[in-house]
């Protein structure tokens, strides 16, 4: 089974907001078999979008539509496919129900273009919105199959994966037979991964070896075809058994882990405290950590310590000791580790510090970063990053190698 993904929006093609739901739905879609040859973008318009219909039926047998589903007269996807196919368009009361529903709970008048909402092609299976208010639909005909979706991916996504990914796994037929596992690796590059596999990627043919680099992480989806769900997990272990003794040392998670969630499960499973003493990254480190359910039992609080004079009134690090290493060195940021970690009374402190750039800071050049962490009893690990990105990158990789290390440090 062919798919081609068309996203609805003019807000697309004029870069107001990101099309993040194509890599979603190809995510999933290779989950379960089906490729997808071609991703389109077209405005709200019917002739053009009545276009892009007909081309993409030459080619794919599935056609995946994203936005056009709201109220206002510029949501004409459904509209504009029924002409296409020859299909009425009918209100489904279900959906009808909902959308007046939530009027009432808000207390807000429903105005009559937000029926619209509710119409769906005559004969189509109906997907529930339980985010939202428009419903999806998957319709046949002549031989291709369409799924209609709502734009907005807090509703898009969940409808997705939850309705419409079993009924297209069962009409591609390949329901229960492909299985896929992703492995997450940090602190090695997508070119010395490939390296180190070479031979595994030359040689692949079930399971099916896909690496992808993203933001200082690499992935490798594997993905394996049998008749069965055991048999593929029997051929996905072997697989991450050989990969595992060529770079098992990078890999710190499975499938949607990141070093977020691994670093807070880790802390909540170990009945771990932890504080943190941030310079650069300005609080980013703990707010990433606040973002993680339950986290509440390990996070305990921390200081920005952004300047060397706050560093010296919140973390009582002596003006003379900054002088004499810099704001910018090893030896601070295992002072800002230790000094919030006995300040918090914590089993685990952290402490960054550094130039995230452009401009060199203290005499070091932007990029140049420090992270230490340190454990109730004394234990001390630190790590010299030299980043290249732009000033906000450079945040970004400082909190991920943070909290890389305490993966390593606590797991």
């Amino acid at each position: 089974m062919k798919a081609e993904i068309i996203a609805v929006g003019s807000e697309l093609l004029l870069g107001q907001i990101n099309n993040t739901n194509a890599r979603y739905i190809s995510s999933g879609l290779a989950e379960i078999g089906i490729d997808v040859h071609f991703q389109t973008v077209v405005g709200d318009n019917p002739g053009r979008l009545g276009e892009v219909i007909r081309i993409a039926e030459s080619r794919a047998d599935l056609l995946i539509f994203t936005g056009g589903l709201g109220p206002t007269k510029d949501d004409l996807t459904k509209e504009t496919i029924a002409h296409h196919a020859g299909r009425r368009l009918v209100h489904d009361e279900a959906a009808l129900r909902s959308i007046e529903g939530w009027f009432k709970r808000m207390g807000r008048p429903m105005t009559e273009n937000n029926r619209k909402q509710a119409l769906v092609l005559d004969g189509a299976v109906v997907l529930e919105n339980r985010h939202g208010m428009a419903p999806g639909m998957l319709a046949a005909s002549g031989g291709v199959h369409y799924l209609l979706m709502p734009g907005p991916p807090k509703e898009m996504e969940p409808m997705f994966t939850e309705q419409a990914k079993p009924l297209l796994a069962q009409i591609a037929g390949e329901d229960g037979r492909i299985v896929s596992r992703v492995l997450r690796f940090y602190g090695i590059g997508e070119a010395e991964l490939e390296e180190r596999l070479m031979d595994l990627l030359d040689n692949q043919t079930n399971p099916t070896l896909a690496p992808l680099a993203s933001d200082g992480e690499v992935t490798i989806r594997m993905t394996a075809k049998t008749e069965s769900r055991e048999e593929a997990v029997v051929l996905l272990d072997r697989a991450e058994t050989e990969i595992r003794k060529l770079a098992g040392e990078y890999i710190y998670g499975h499938d949607d882990e990141t070093l977020v969630s691994k670093a807070a499960s880790l802390l909540i499973e170990n009945r771990l405290t932890i504080s943190a003493a941030e310079s650069l990254t300005a609080g980013l480190f703990m707010a990433e950590l606040a973002e993680q359910p339950g986290i509440s039992a390990a996070l305990a609080g921390g200081v920005v310590t952004y300047t060397a004079e706050a560093k010296t009134a919140q973390l009582g690090i002596p003006a003379e000791f900054l002088k004499e290493h810099g704001v910018v060195s090893e030896e601070t940021a295992a002072a800002m580790a230790s000094s919030v970690l006995a300040k918090f009374s914590t089993d685990v402190g952290v402490g960054l510090t550094g130039a995230a750039g452009p401009d060199p800071h203290d005499g070091e050049p932007g990029g140049t970063v420090w992270v230490a962490i340190a454990r109730r009893g004394g234990s001390m690990e630190t790590r010299k990053l030299l980043l290249s990105g732009m000033r906000n990158t450079n945040r970004i990789r400082a909190v991920k190698s943070a909290l890389h290390i305490l993966i390593r440090m606590i797991g």
